[in-house]
């Protein structure tokens, strides 16, 4: 059983842990944004369903915060209660008590914590998932359609909300390429260390003798942008293909050219959209798809950001991944944390928190305190 002093010790530097927290948040500047989005929302100018909407959810944003850092400073307090009471009354079963919350507070610490990884401008917004096949032929498809299914199974575990946009099917299997938009709180924030070229290496199905191959996709991550920001697309450098859908979705799609194609001529970015049966909406969608990726090119690349996209992205093949998943030895080394895991099955299966969160903290280590 701890002692007193222990108890004490563990309490303070919860505390201190807590309060480093607090400043990364910008706590008391949240809490004076909240008073003025009150103020905003009473002002009868303001009744617009638009602007209530919006100041709404901002509001909400930031009071997900608040509370969770209020909940951990009450617990403190009260723990602190709880041992000057032990002192005076020394009761036993005060000691039980503290052990208790102590657990409590370790738990909130490490969930609250993630929020100091989220620091970047687009790090809250929704964001799709561009998933291409590289090198490796018909195996790279098959890994491409793989991927395409961990990722899908890791934004289920999160909650997240999924929306196929786009799915090209291989020739023979898998996929050629596919577009998630994945959406909810820190979407992007979550998914955007996934970008990168993954390797696989097993014994190929699909040649004779099930020799080793090795095959690469590509995964590239980028936000949804909001409304309000003005993307400039000239209609002169667009080029625009419709075309039937290669994917399931009844017979009206696939008899009818309802799927769009959009081609940036002058960055050479593509976006596709064939989930909806209306040539109209999927156009809709390919278009909010390109403007997020040129916003993405312009704000996120400043340096090479008159360079084409293709020069941007790494060639899909060796030397430029940034995991390898070798099935044959059961192992999966994470190139950038040094993460080695042998339980594929689990990361397959969506389970990747593991290399997200260490790559978040060895990307933000200057303000995350381990």
């Amino acid at each position: 059983m701890l002692s007193i002093k222990k108890f004490k010790k563990k309490i303070n530097k919860y505390e201190i842990k807590n309060k480093k927290i607090k400043k990364i948040l910008e706590y008391n500047k949240k809490k004076k944004k909240i008073k003025k989005i009150n103020i905003k929302l009473k002002k009868p100018k303001n009744w617009i369903y638009n602007k209530i909407n919006k100041l709404k959810k901002k509001k909400k944003k930031i009071k997900t915060i608040i509370k969770k850092i209020k909940k951990i400073n009450k617990i403190i307090k009260n723990n602190k209660k709880i041992i000057k009471t032990f002192i005076k009354k020394k009761k036993k079963n005060y000691k039980n008590k503290i052990k208790k919350k102590i657990k409590i507070i370790k738990k909130k610490i490490k969930k609250i914590e993630i929020y100091t990884l989220f620091k970047k401008k687009n790090d809250y917004s929704n964001c799709y998932i561009d998933i291409k096949a590289g090198s490796g032929g018909i195996d790279a498809q098959d890994w491409s359609k793989m991927l395409f299914k961990m990722y899908i199974k890791w934004a289920e575990k999160k909650n997240f909300k999924i929306k196929i946009i786009n799915k090209n099917l291989g020739d023979i299997t898998g996929i050629k390429s596919a577009t998630i938009k994945i959406s909810g709180p820190y979407a992007f924030g979550w998914a955007k260390t996934e970008t990168g070229i993954h390797r696989l290496v097993r014994k190929s199905p699909f040649t004779s003798g099930n020799k080793r191959h090795t095959s690469f996709s590509s995964i590239f991550v980028y936000p949804t942008i909001k409304k309000n920001i003005n993307i400039l697309i000239k209609k002169s450098e667009l080029k625009i293909d419709f075309y039937k859908s290669s994917g399931s979705g009844g017979q009206h799609v696939n008899k009818t050219e309802s799927a769009v194609r959009i081609t940036h001529i002058p960055t050479k970015t593509v976006t596709q959209c064939q989930n909806e049966r209306s040539q109209h909406k999927n156009k809709k969608t390919a278009l909010k798809q390109m403007k997020a990726k040129l916003y993405n090119i312009k704000f996120k690349k400043k340096k090479i950001k008159k360079k084409k996209k293709n020069k941007k992205k790494p060639k899909i093949r060796w030397g430029n991944q940034i995991r390898s998943y070798i099935l044959d030895n059961n192992i999966i080394k994470d190139l950038r944390t040094g993460i080695e895991i042998k339980k594929i099955q689990n990361v397959l299966n969506g389970e990747l928190d593991l290399f997200i969160k260490k790559n978040l903290k060895i990307k933000n280590k200057k303000n995350y305190e381990k």
